[in-house]
């Protein structure tokens, strides 16, 4: 699949920078994968102003990733026409990482942005995590359907868990609204421990990676996650210059900035494969600068 040079570079450069996480080289766990530029600026391409063509869309391309039909699922949600869109990659536990991204849209603009961003993103993770096992946990990707209209698909998806599925998530990563600067995380929203876990990963890579909350500038996904005791960090690139951007008819793909939504898809690559074997870990609790 890595069929470049520069592909090839990529790949070392970042492994590399991994590996550093992971302890002493020959570590199985430092093993990174990560998708041709090329094809996740694609996926990003593949964006529909129509939420039904987007749900199966996506669903098109987790197949595509090597999500196994068997473990596939659209699961209807009360009141919406379009389904949660669920890929189960199983690991050698049922421990759970959860890994989600809205897939609808408003009506205003091509919502490239807002957030086809983070779910055009999951099949690239979904196929990077993949081909990098065997996995410790097993790993969970939902589309969420209706963010906009009150993140209906993911507090049905969070209220569907048992108390027993609840308590194997050991973290929802939550992808919303990529591309518009370097990536940036809503710590205020976010746990602590998995905070620093992510920029761990960053200065490893030597990536740009700042705190930006956003609290009272709208909500997302992994606030339905809460009530369930469940960790959670929401990943983001929305600042005071690019909030216009949000719910208006400038939300299309001339608004990413393709650099840097390529280096958060790797941030996030590395970062899922850091949760995946380190995950129960124990994490300094050094302030982090930058907050807003």
């Amino acid at each position: 699949m890595l069929g470049s040079l520069a592909m090839r570079s990529l790949f070392l450069v970042v492994a590399v920078a991994v590996a550093s996480l992971f302890g002493a080289a020959g570590d199985e766990g430092m093993r990174l994968w990560v998708m041709p530029r090329d094809m996740v600026e694609a996926r990003l391409k593949k964006f529909s102003r129509k939420n039904a063509d987007r749900e199966a869309s996506l669903k098109k391309m987790f197949l595509e990733s090597g999500c196994s039909p068997d473990n596939l699922s659209e699961v209807p949600v009360k009141g919406l026409k379009e389904p949660n869109v669920v890929c189960k990659l199983p690991g050698q536990t049922e421990a759970t990482l959860l890994v989600g991204a809205h897939v609808d849209h408003v009506d205003a603009g091509d919502g490239v942005v807002d957030n086809w961003s983070g779910a055009s993103l999951l099949p690239s993770l979904l196929e990077g995590m993949r081909q990098i096992g065997p996995l410790k946990h097993t790993i969970v990707f939902v589309g969420f359907a209706g963010e906009e209209r009150g993140m209906v698909g993911s507090k049905a998806f969070a209220r569907a868990l048992t108390d027993e599925e609840a308590a194997r998530v050991q973290a929802m990563v939550n992808l919303d609204t990529l591309g518009l600067g370097p990536s940036e995380v809503w710590a205020s929203e976010s746990d602590k421990r998995l905070v620093d876990a992510l920029f761990l990963v960053a200065e490893g890579l030597k990536t740009n990676l700042r705190v930006m909350n956003v609290d009272g500038v709208g909500r997302s996904d992994e606030e339905s996650f809460l009530p369930r005791h469940i960790p959670v960090i929401v990943v983001h690139s929305l600042t005071q210059e690019t909030l216009r951007v949000l719910h208006s008819d400038r939300d299309t793909i001339s608004a990413v900035k393709m650099d840097d939504y390529i280096a958060s898809y790797h941030l996030l690559a590395a970062y899922l494969a850091y949760l995946d074997q380190k995950l129960p870990f124990p994490v300094a609790t050094e302030k982090r600068k930058g907050a807003q």
